[in-house]
């Protein structure tokens, strides 16, 4: 009688776990999710200004229902658009995100890149992920220069180790961004300083969440940090959270509106995931919209 009720019991959570994994490869990351943040840092009295946080698309080529939810959100008119790497997961995706960015880049814009800007995936064994001293793999060389084209060419602001100013909303926006962190990429010297004091907002932009970054952000000003690259842990357990970070960041801060020093934090869970791991559990993929708010 126990063998059988041992027998029973490993079925169920075999089934269980089955269902689990179909749920998280057929339906959740395909389950696209708008969040929206009030982050109140304009002075008193100043209109509210929207900007769209997109990151972490992972695009590769057919990926038409990704496509089509990235280029709705331009019908909800952001006076600016923040894009924080991992764009493409594949040699031939650029005019996918062409596709998927086309209505976005017509307005004002910035971006940074992440190593899946630079390489492409590689397979991994996912338990390396609890490993934080884990060397990091490169996968083919993707397509760097087409894709900054196609954002500078739009007018967009490159910020990988720069700094930059630009209207927005009818509002003065300075804004510095570093190269991905996650690959050493990050060269803080060359932004660092004050954030500008006449400007009536201060954002600052990083792939990876790294404490050594946001905390020079942070000490130099900028109001609003926002980063991608965690995919908001992508498993996560209810009543838990995210299992990893994949960065120096905490836990409580994978993914969401967050203080970080006397700045503000948004952390996206992003839109996609490697295609050598195409599964999300209690962290559907997301963009956000910050609206920016007066301080009360």
């Amino acid at each position: 009688m126990k063998k059988r009720s041992v027998i029973t019991a490993t079925g169920i959570v075999a089934a269980a776990g089955a269902a689990a994994f179909a749920y998280g490869t057929l339906i959740e990351r395909h389950r696209y999710t708008l969040r929206r943040f009030d982050v109140p840092v304009l002075a008193p009295e100043a209109e509210p200004l929207r900007v769209l946080h997109v990151s972490d698309l992972h695009l590769t080529p057919q990926q038409d229902r990704k496509v089509e939810w990235v280029a709705s959100l331009a019908a909800l008119d952001p006076d600016l658009v923040l894009l924080t790497g991992d764009n493409i997961a594949h040699p031939e995706a650029v005019s996918a995100l062409a596709a998927a960015l086309g209505p976005l880049l017509e307005l004002p814009g910035a971006f940074v890149f992440g190593s899946n800007d630079y390489y492409g995936p590689v397979v991994k064994n996912p338990f390396t992920y609890f490993n934080p001293n884990r060397e990091h793999k490169y996968g083919d060389e993707l397509p760097t220069e087409e894709l900054r084209g196609l954002l500078t060419g739009a007018g967009w602001a490159d910020l990988n180790n720069a700094t930059t100013v630009l209207t927005a909303g009818g509002r003065r926006v300075a804004l510095a961004g570093v190269d991905d962190p996650h690959f050493d990429l990050d060269d803080y010297d060359l932004i660092a300083g004050p954030a500008d004091e006449d400007a009536d907002v201060t954002i600052g932009m990083t792939h990876s969440p790294e404490p050594r970054v946001l905390d020079q952000m942070a000490a130099d000003g900028y109001q609003l940090l926002v980063a991608g690259h965690t995919h908001g842990g992508q498993v996560c357990v209810p009543g838990y959270g995210a299992l990893v970070t994949n960065c120096g960041i905490d836990r409580r801060r994978v993914r969401g509106l967050h203080h970080y020093g006397g700045s503000w934090l948004h952390v996206s869970a992003g839109l996609g995931t490697s295609p050598y791991a195409p599964f999300r559990f209690a962290c559907p993929p997301e963009a956000s919209v910050l609206t920016l708010i007066p301080v009360s």
